[in-house]
This record gives structure tokens, sequence and C-alpha cells, in this order.
């Protein structure tokens, strides 16, 4: 088995054993279970950016679900005046990155972090750069590439093509958020333990599925349709 692939499977493996209490987890896990409950064969998941993870990116690749999902803006780097990684242009073929300078970074080992594997790559001119003071304080800038960061750039580019898709997302979802949250009251959930919190919380949903259906086809369309 690819080493990165055991690396997947140990992901899920400790995905399904965390207690689900976060999004970053969840992508796939939920994508993969509305493509069941709509039965078709491909589907476009739109989440925001707690969703964002590469694992549960390269899943739903795999799985037929296109995910579009903004990459946290959390880069160490530009938080520091340095140059972001989206300023190294990569070089798929050569498997070597285009510095700002103008510099080639090719690439010099493969290390486990987090999780992953990662390609290592950085150039020999770094130390004599004009904007190597922009770029890093380090003897060279070093950048890291994921073994699917190709699945990441897909998704990214996805989401530039569809500049609409997150307001898309807002105006589908934000308002159901919101409107279970004045209905549950400032107390929110009534009960405790994750089992009585997750019944609690089903039986809002219907019930807003329900009061939502009934506004759209009207109490007669879903009653014949329930009992079809």
């Amino acid at each position: 088995m690819p080493p990165d692939e055991a690396l997947h499977r140990r992901h899920r493996r400790d995905r399904r054993e965390q207690v689900q209490g976060g999004d970053r987890n969840q992508l796939a896990h939920v994508a993969e279970l509305a493509k069941e409950a709509t039965a078709q064969d491909t589907l476009i998941a739109l989440a925001d950016r707690g969703y964002y993870e590469g694992y549960e990116i390269l899943e739903c690749e795999r799985a037929g679900v296109a995910a579009v999902v903004p990459k946290p803006m959390t880069s160490n780097n530009a938080a520091a005046g340095f140059f972001d990684k989206r300023d190294f242009v990569y070089d798929d073929k050569a498997d070597e990155y285009r510095c700002p300078a103008g510099s080639i970074a090719i690439y010099r080992f493969t290390a486990e972090e987090a999780g992953k594997i990662q390609h290592k790559h950085w150039s020999s001119d770094c130390q004599q750069c004009h904007l190597k003071p922009q770029c890093t304080n380090s003897k060279e800038r070093r950048i890291s590439r994921w073994e699917h960061e190709d699945m990441l750039e897909v998704a990214q580019k996805r989401l530039e093509g569809a500049p609409e898709a997150m307001r898309l997302r807002r105006q589908t979802v934000e308002h159901v958020f919101g409107t279970l949250k004045s209905w549950m009251g400032s107390t929110h959930f009534l009960t405790k333990t994750l089992p009585r919190v997750g019944t609690e919380m089903s039986l809002q949903v219907l019930a807003y599925n329900l009061k939502r259906v009934i506004k759209i086809l009207g109490a007669a369309t879903l009653i014949e349709a329930m009992r079809a």
C-alpha cells in the first residue's frame, strides 16, 4: 500500500473515532450522505472555510463530489509580511516552483508532516537573492507540496470559476440556521448528552423541513406524497 494511501486510511479511521463536534472532518461524510439521499451520481458540495481539509476534499473527489470550499487564510508567512505560497508558480511537468524572483525551487526530499506526505522544494539562489528579506528569515525558502495537492488546486480553480458560489451558499443555508436558532431560543438545546441533543436537533430540522415543504407545495400535496 502506498504510504500516502495508508495515511489516508488512518485519517478516515481517526475521523470516525473522533467525537464529531467540529466541521473540519465532516465534509466528505456529509457529502456522501447527501449524494446517497439525492440518488445522484455526481454532486457539488458548497461549504465554508471551516470544512477545508485536504483529505476531506480528496475523498470528495474520489466519491464523485465536486467540493467548493474556500481555503482559510492562515499563512504564517503572509502574516509575517513574507511572500505567500500562492506567489510561487508550480510546474507539474518538471515538479518545481518558480519563485517571485524568477529562480527555480527544485524537489529536494519527502517527509511526513501532520499525517500528510509532503514534498520539499527550494532554490540554491536564496542566499544571494535581492528579494530574500521579503521571502524568509531562514537560510532558504522551503516550499511544501502535499502528495495530493493537485486535487486542492482543482478545487481552488473550481471556486475561482464560480465567484457567486459562496453567496449562493449563504443565501441557501444561513437563513435556515438563523430560523432554527430563533425557534430554539437563547438556551438552544433543552437536553444533555450527545444522543439526546442529536435527537432534539433532528426534530428541529424535521419541523423546519415540514414547514418549508408546506409553504412551497402546500399541505395537501405533502400529505399526498407521504401516502404514496
